[in-house]
């Protein structure tokens, strides 16, 4: 298996301990997400003195409007939309996406490549799974770590369905392959490393930024639907049980595009420059 594919497991090997640290860290954050949320119920933390929190808490909670992160969905989706967990994600796509093409180019080291009968075509396609894997690990890390803390504590399993945890998860998943197709995109046509990171970085906290006015300023609303985030809605899927499957079509849309303009885009460059 490692013969037929050395790209893809030479690029999980470089960089097996950041994978197993991101991997400890985002179990032991939603794991004390959950410990928070069968502790102290919700709205004693976010809706003290009888009010509701305000509506740009919507984005801290992963809901369009239907939960409240003075829930348990809510909460528990907070901790699928924190910056915390935003970050581990972007250090994932960000760091095999610039590994991807444009870390070779910068290194020169692309031209061996390329001497080698491996198409560019191969190439991608072998370090975009490994992304996809890196990615997978962790979406999977956070969603069974919630699962477990929802079967094990009777409050959290009474008011959010199982079936609603691996929901979060599959979207959570969409929502990094949204990320990922524009970072492969930047990683094929660019030279540099740090132009890949850079682009991941700003996609997700601009978007984030965006989502959040949007949600906290009425006469941006219209804004909310250009940003990924309004559409990865963790605590939705928490509280109902089911995938969004509108808003899971349009996040993989938007990464098989960046996936097809990354391919488009490293065929007709010029790899020596």
């Amino acid at each position: 298996m490692r013969s037929r594919y050395p790209l893809l497991w030479l690029a999980l090997y470089r960089r097996r301990r950041m994978l197993l640290a991101l991997t400890v860290g985002i179990t032991v954050f939603e794991a004390l997400i959950v410990v928070i949320a069968g502790a102290i119920p919700p709205g004693q933390l976010f809706a003290g003195a009888g009010h509701q929190p305000p509506s740009a808490f919507k984005a801290f909670s992963g809901s369009t409007g239907d939960v409240s992160i003075a829930s348990y969905a809510g909460l528990l989706g907070a901790g699928l939309v924190h910056p915390f967990w935003i970050a581990i994600q972007l250090t994932v796509i960000g760091s095999l996406a610039a590994a991807a093409v444009a870390a070779d180019v910068e290194a020169g080291t692309i031209e061996l490549l390329m001497v080698r009968p491996v198409s560019r075509i191969r190439l991608l396609a072998e370090r975009t799974t490994a992304l996809a894997l890196c990615t997978l690990l962790i979406n999977a890390a956070a969603t069974l770590t919630i699962a477990a803390g929802v079967a094990l504590t009777p409050k959290l399993h009474q008011a959010v369905p199982i079936a609603g945890v691996f929901a979060a998860g599959l979207l959570g998943c969409a929502f990094c392959l949204c990320l990922t197709g524009p970072a492969l995109a930047v990683s094929a046509a660019g030279s540099r490393r740090a132009q890949v990171v850079g682009a991941a970085i700003a996609f997700g906290a601009v978007a984030f930024a965006v989502n959040f006015i949007a949600l906290a300023w009425s006469p941006a609303a219209p804004l909310r639907f250009v940003t990924p985030f309004h559409y990865y809605t963790p605590g939705d899927a928490l509280a109902h049980g089911t995938v969004p499957w509108t808003s899971f079509g349009i996040l993989v849309a938007v990464g098989a595009a960046g996936m097809a303009a990354a391919t488009a885009l490293l065929a007709s460059r010029d790899l020596a420059r």
